[in-house]
């Protein structure tokens, strides 16, 4: 393996909308979303463990979720783990990272990576990060995998690069805003448009001499550390500047203003998992599309339905189509489909309330 490889798994997000599987105290990322005896955070781990050295993968999680990070990867150690005391977006978390980083490893190779997204080909996406490295190993680039669109889907942002553009790695030419259904579907008959999945890959120079050009406040606030990151004061020091830092994504805070961002269109299948309805997408599906998780059903007049449990709970439904069925020990969702966008501020209220 190239010593030179890295990775920061982004691992700090709670998932509310598959509440009440993910809550603020077990967020998705830890759990095994798709009944496949692997939580998504391992899942991606040993993913990117294909090509980058374990020792090499930095984990960037919100402080109370320490414990389970290490319970879930034992072959982690604290010192790769780095904790956010405040929620402050991916851009600070990103170049707290790349600093620890430069320090051990100037010449390093970096992939930021969410760790709750699935991907089906993984070899795939080894052979498109291969090549993302190989291609930021010698030019001067910011660079995303892009994700090729199925569906004029309006949640995500998209990627625009010239249609003219023959080579296989594409100059970015905007950054779209999640759109409208009507501009989506514009995009999809364009042809040049590609879903942002938030996977980027850079040499730690360049995203650095970014930042010194868009950030160069952020830098600094982060760059009075480097004398003590890696070392026992490294958490002192977090702990009393982290929330100084401007809350504000890596998009918006570099790779929009940039001029030297490059995208890969992606050759594999992926879906953010972002809802239940996209992993009800994923999931094997009986002859009436109903996904079952955990749970031995008996089902009548039921279609399209999304049914989990914590154990093998025998669930009984009648004349119920399009619904998110969930039960856990303390909470059972009985919730439609179309409506799942709503499950989120459903939990606000709910927190709100307590």
């Amino acid at each position: 393996m190239n010593n030179n490889y890295y990775a920061i798994l982004m691992a700090g997000g709670v998932g509310s909308r598959f509440w009440p599987v993910s809550t603020t105290e077990f967020p998705k990322q830890f759990h095994d979303m798709l009944g496949c005896g692997e939580t998504l955070i391992q899942k991606t781990f040993s993913r990117l463990a294909k090509l980058i050295p374990a020792e090499n993968i930095l984990i960037l999680t919100n402080e109370r979720y320490n414990d389970l990070v290490l319970q879930q990867l034992p072959m982690v150690s604290q010192n790769q783990v780095l904790l956010e005391p405040a929620m402050r977006n991916t851009a600070p978390c990103i170049l707290y990272a790349s600093l620890k980083i430069k320090k051990i490893n100037p010449h390093a190779l970096v992939v930021v990576a969410p760790s709750d997204h699935w991907i089906e080909d993984e070899n795939a996406f080894i052979e498109n990060l291969q090549t993302s490295f190989d291609f930021c190993s010698k030019e001067n680039a910011l660079m995303t995998l892009g994700i090729q669109p199925t569906f004029p889907n309006t949640g995500f942002g998209y990627i625009e690069y010239n249609k003219s553009d023959e080579n296989q790695v594409k100059k970015v030419s905007h950054f779209r805003e999640k759109p409208d259904y009507e501009t989506a579907k514009s995009f999809l008959e364009s042809g040049n448009f590609l879903w942002n999945g938030g996977i980027f890959i850079w040499s730690i120079q360049s995203v650095l001499e970014a930042f010194e050009k868009f950030q160069p406040q952020m830098l600094a606030l982060f760059s009075e550390g480097i004398p003590v990151y890696n070392t026992e004061a490294e958490a002192d020091f977090i702990n009393q500047n982290y929330a100084l830092s401007e809350n504000i994504s890596i998009d918006y805070a570099v790779m929009e203003n940039a001029d030297n961002v490059f995208v890969l269109p992606a050759q594999f299948d992926w879906n953010d998992l972002g809802t239940w309805g996209s992993l009800h997408d994923k999931l094997g599906k009986d002859e009436n599309n109903n996904a079952v998780v955990n749970a031995k059903v008996f089902l009548e007049n039921a279609s399209n339905n999304i049914i989990r449990t914590d154990a093998s709970k025998l669930i009984i439904i009648d004349g119920l189509n399009d619904y998110i069925i969930v039960d856990r020990e303390d909470v059972l969702l009985i919730f439609p489909k179309g409506k799942e966008q709503e499950i989120k501020s459903i939990v606000a209220r709910i927190e709100a309330g307590k």
